[in-house]
């Protein structure tokens, strides 16, 4: 018998529909010689640190560092994690060849690897490699099963990764606590958090200490056009009305006319971080958001595998392009064009096979999106528009830069005019009808010169200069787009492409974990949200200027391990050493903080929305005629609520309630099994034990 085990129940339905498996069991699927099993998240975690040795129970400065001999497994306290492991644990004994389908990625790799060393398989293993969910690619993926043993590079960095959090995470917060704590809250310390925190704590000093300064621009209008001086501006209001006066008494002279021709390429496909950044800027998404929206519409097998860090296409991908394109329902009259040509065009900016290494870049599969929320139909045009435009032409545009002089002062002013729109027209029926909340940001950040009059050398003729006073601008704030952006590239922003590429390998964080980074920033109250803009709470700014350890707070030493971790996958970097260089770096942390005696940190609570209490209006005089009313009953009033509700680490989507013997989710009818047992919990504070385990 071969058993075949999926990352969900969902997923489970389809493999075992299309194997023939449609006997339903209890926890499985069976028929046509398969059982087709599941999990649903992470069944298994790393042993918490009491289980390696009872004096790491207590959190004390005199146990730190906690470095375990050997990393140990186990299974989540959780009833119904408990009773599906059963049902895997039985199939693997009796199983022939056990195929992995769990998720195609790190984490989804190093979830069923440790599900089957706790079940303890024997049995080989085959590995299901798919990039999307329809019918036709996973009948391919079972045709072309791969050993297993071609993925454990992949386990070991995820698992690399797992035990670098742990003990980073588990000792860092420890330490952090019990010194600068007070005893009121976890100081949750994070191996890609912090550093992510760091960017944001000191992109907010930076505002708050920076002092606008004077300058002024000279610049003329001639003909309704304004030229600026190439001087540039000027630090000193005296040397800029000095030529202010010499040129106001000349005419102006056109002393140059250049038109080059130069051609735009389309933009990029997706990855998951440049459509986080886009429906950010677009739709004002978080990047939690985002993340979930096009996880559902890859589930509904709308568009490929979502947690993608390359924005190209495998060459096998090329001759599957014209069916995806006949497929995009609502979008027949923009893909004609291509569909027509007599071949489609093959650009290296688009397939290139040494650019893409687990999975290619997010495009639609072709299937028909029907009952799709407005949500998911934003990021599904988003998508879809990106992948059709890439096969138009390059938009043809015209630069004309016009210089001139008054008084042997020059000026300069440089227009841009589209010639033919190639790709653009994919979008212009987009641009007209997206309600952008970032619609004002997105026109200051389109190129500001337009279109020119015609203007011929040797003219002349009036003109009026002005010296116009501006002052400095301290930088922006981060938004979740320009934060992403900022963990992509270890802190450096770049707008060009080629160089953020370059950029990826020493990024913080992976596609995948970044938003959920962010969020975690949120549920600490370490930052907060105002209007789109983030800013450090009290308690974030005492973190990050307590922490004098750069490695743990700097993006670009972060940005170094997380390298190391891609290189563990693609067997460049031993994960022995990765681990070895983390407990040295560890025991040095713990020795600097045991000897410092910094303040402690500001804990700074959630703010509570407090709701004004309606005025009572002034009473009218009874009338002693008036037939009396029967007296209502007066209804009870609800009672206020004490605290907000936690959300469920497992579904995410349920809030934690409290039964009789333990702690359950609200979402256990549509099949959430999170549970807490009382004696789980005991006097801890039931949101940081939350925190803790998920």
């Amino acid at each position: 018998m071969k058993v075949c085990i999926a990352e969900k129940p969902s997923v489970a339905r389809e493999i075992a529909a299309i194997l023939g498996a449609t006997a339903r069991r209890d926890g499985y699927f069976e028929g046509n010689g398969y059982q087709v099993t599941w999990t649903f998240g992470h069944f298994c975690t790393l042993k918490e640190p009491h289980e390696y040795s009872p004096q790491w129970k207590s959190w004390s400065l005199a146990v730190l560092p906690m470095i375990p001999p050997r990393f140990g497994i186990r299974l989540i306290e959780n009833e119904g994690v408990k009773k599906q492991f059963a049902v895997i644990e039985k199939l693997l004994s009796q199983a022939d060849e056990v195929i992995n389908c769990g998720d195609a990625g790190q984490e989804g790799e190093l979830i069923q690897r440790w599900v089957m060393q706790k079940a303890q398989n024997k049995a080989p293993v085959k590995r299901l490699w798919i990039s999307s969910l329809t019918e036709e690619s996973m009948r391919e993926g079972f045709s072309n099963l791969k050993d297993q043993a071609a993925f454990d590079k992949l386990y070991e960095a995820g698992l690399s990764r797992a035990i670098g959090d742990w003990l980073l995470g588990m000792n860092a917060t420890r330490l952090y606590t019990v010194k600068y704590g007070q005893n009121k809250s976890v100081l949750s310390i994070g191996r890609v958090q912090t550093p992510t925190l760091a960017l944001i704590v000191n992109r907010q000093l930076e505002i708050e200490n920076f002092t606008p300064e004077p300058y002024w621009e000279l610049k003329t209008v001639y003909r309704e056009t304004t030229f600026s001086a190439t001087k540039g501006r000027f630090t000193k209001k005296e040397e800029g009305e000095k030529f202010l006066e010499e040129i106001k008494g000349s005419e102006f002279e056109v002393t140059d006319v250049s038109i080059k021709k130069g051609e735009e390429a389309p933009p990029r496909l997706f990855d998951l971080t440049a459509l986080q950044v886009e429906c950010n800027k677009k739709f004002a998404f978080s990047a939690e958001d985002t993340l979930k929206t096009i996880q559902s519409l890859y589930e509904k097998k709308l568009t490929t595998y979502p947690r993608v860090d390359t924005t190209y296409l495998s060459d096998d991908m090329y001759p599957k392009v014209p069916a995806i394109l006949r497929g995009l329902a609502g979008y027949e009259e923009l893909a004609k064009p291509v569909l027509a040509a007599a071949k489609i065009p093959k650009s290296k900016k688009v397939f290139d096979n040494s650019k893409v290494t687990d999975h290619h870049a997010i495009i639609p599969t072709g299937v028909r999106a029907n009952n799709i929320s407005a949500d998911e139909r934003k990021v599904y045009d988003l998508i879809t528009r990106r992948f059709i435009a890439v096969f138009y032409p390059n938009c043809k545009i015209s630069t004309t830069t016009v210089l001139g002089e008054a008084a042997k002062v020059e000026f300069k002013v440089t227009g841009k005019q589209i010639l033919e729109p190639g790709w653009r027209v994919v979008f212009e029926k987009q641009a007209d009808t997206t309600n952008s909340p970032n619609k004002e940001e997105e026109e200051n950040d389109k190129d500001e010169s337009g279109i020119l009059p015609s203007f011929t050398k040797g003219e002349k003729g009036p003109h009026e200069p002005a010296l116009n006073e501006k002052w400095t601008q301290p930088p922006k704030y981060y938004t979740e787009a320009t934060l992403l952006r900022a963990m992509e590239t270890a802190g450096k922003l770049v707008e060009d492409d080629e160089l953020r590429d370059a950029l990826k390998e020493n990024g913080i964080g992976r596609p995948s974990t970044r938003a959920a980074v962010i969020e975690t920033l949120f549920k600490r109250n370490y930052i907060r949200k105002e209007r789109k803009n983030l800013h450090a709470t009290k308690t974030g700014v005492e973190l990050i200027g307590t922490i004098k350890e750069e490695l743990l707070k700097s993006a670009e030493l972060t940005g170094i391990w997380e390298k190391k971790l891609r290189q563990i996958e693609k067997n460049e970097y031993d994960p022995r050493q990765f681990i070895e260089e983390l407990k040295e770096m560890l025991g040095q942390i713990v020795v600097n903080v045991k000897n410092d005696w910094g303040n402690t940190i500001t804990i700074e609570e959630t703010p509570k929305v407090v709701e004004e209490k309606p005025k009572k209006k002034a009473a009218k005089p009874k009338d002693p005629n008036a037939p009396k009313k029967p007296r209502a009953k007066k209804e009870k009033e609800p009672k206020p609520k004490t605290a907000e509700p936690l959300i469920c680490p497992l579904c995410k989507k349920g809030t934690v309630l409290k039964g009789k013997a333990a702690y359950g989710c609200s979402e256990w009818k549509a099949g959430c099994v999170f549970r807490l047992s009382f004696e789980d919990v005991g006097n801890m504070d039931l949101k940081t034990l939350i925190e803790e385990k998920f």
